[in-house]
């Protein structure tokens, strides 16, 4: 029951690209990903897949009549999940879990409907079933063709990283040997996008860096969405193929104070990153990929949550959101992705327009952090093989 628990292979579809090679290269270059996108009469910021991942994604759409009418959702799903399953060598073992969610499922095709319903036009027969949040985990399991236990849920923007919790608790439990652990999101919609702006927190300057995550001297909120999935395969135990073991988790929720933020000191933050460093000295932890989202609030909450439990000696801090946008239920997955591709490389990636941090000569414990809206706060903290 003790037994570690370890990461055998990660895989995402973003706008950073496919392979680990690629999205390393992007991460090394100072540039976002960033671009404007029509809007009604306007534009706004979002991060979309590059082209040739889009058409990768529109082969897999076509390749199969039932794929047809699969949200993007679905699809980048189903794409991220075959690669992380490939580079595990699970290929050809169905004896494995999944859990995949999303905050916000299939929107394109939920709005695609719900347009047809308003316009009184006939209901579609697939209307409800390629809607159900259900039908992600569903046609990856069916993809794959695993016989394992398949799970969606949505814990809002914490999802990717309580599927991972999920995934272990399954391991640890004996009920599973493998489990299959991410999410997917595919917002960039017209009704999602303006759902955002009427919370009036997405960027809207025009700066070199639209998206200004993890900048405390902000006045004004700059979140921008982005889109895709990411994927993690868990394993019991340590091969020489492991790229992270699993040193600790945590999580908190704490008592609701508005309906889109966290308490001013991030107090579920402070509860789950002290449960996922446990008995460690706090000063063996090399960096914190934050969740960061790109808000006034949400960036100095969760900094003055991390000032709290590190004191004077807070670790290299990071994020990636200033580069791909926040992917909602996906976004913890990429971070976890970031964790490993730091580890593995012993190099940090810096916020390019942030002061520089000192130098660090290791990179061998990352500590990752997510929350979704009202306190549902997830930290992992990966530890090098």
């Amino acid at each position: 029951m003790n037994q570690p628990i370890s990461i055998k292979s990660i895989a995402s579809v973003s706008p950073l690209g496919t392979s680990l090679d690629t999205i390393w290269e992007n991460y090394l270059k100072e540039d976002h990903f960033l671009e404007k996108m029509s809007l009604g009469h306007k534009s706004v910021w979002a991060s979309k897949l590059r082209e040739v991942d889009r058409n990768l994604i529109s082969d897999l759409k076509t390749s199969e009549r039932k794929y047809h009418d699969l949200d993007d959702t679905v699809l980048y799903a189903i794409q991220a999940a075959r690669m992380a399953i490939e580079r595990a060598g699970w290929k050809y073992e169905t004896q494995v879990g999944i859990n995949i969610g999303s905050s916000r499922g299939a929107t394109a095709v939920f709005e695609k409907y719900h347009e047809e319903f308003m316009l009184r036009q006939p209901m579609s027969t697939l209307a409800s079933p390629t809607t159900t949040l259900g039908n992600i985990s569903s046609w990856v399991a069916h993809d794959l063709k695993t016989t394992g236990p398949d799970i969606s849920h949505s814990i809002t923007c914490s999802t990717a990283l309580h599927a991972l919790l999920n995934g272990i608790a399954w391991l640890r439990s004996g009920m599973a040997q493998k489990f299959l652990v991410g999410g997917s999101e595919a917002p960039l919609t017209p009704f999602t996008l303006a759902q955002m702006q009427a919370l009036k927190i997405y960027a809207k300057n025009d700066d070199t860096y639209p998206c200004k995550a993890l900048d405390l001297e902000k006045s004004t909120n700059s979140m921008v969405l982005g889109e895709g999935a990411s994927m993690a395969c868990l394993e019991l135990g340590i091969s020489k193929d492991t790229l992270a073991v699993i040193e600790g988790m945590g999580y908190a929720t704490e008592p609701l104070e508005h309906n889109v933020s966290i308490s001013t000191e991030a107090t579920c933050f402070q509860e789950s990153m002290k449960m996922a460093i446990g008995n460690l000295d706090t000063e063996e932890i090399d960096a914190i990929v934050m969740h960061a989202p790109g808000t006034v609030k949400g960036d100095t909450s969760e900094y003055k949550a991390i000032q709290i439990i590190f004191q004077d000696k807070i670790p290299l801090l990071t994020t990636n959101k200033w580069k791909i946008g926040h992917t909602f239920g996906a976004s913890g997955m990429f971070s976890i992705e970031l964790a490993i591709l730091m580890m593995q490389h012993q190099q940090f990636i810096p916020v390019p327009y942030l002061k520089k941090m000192p130098h660090t000569t290791k990179i061998n414990r990352v500590l990752v952090n997510a929350v979704g809206f009202g306190g549902n706060a997830v930290s992992i903290l990966l530890k090098r093989p």
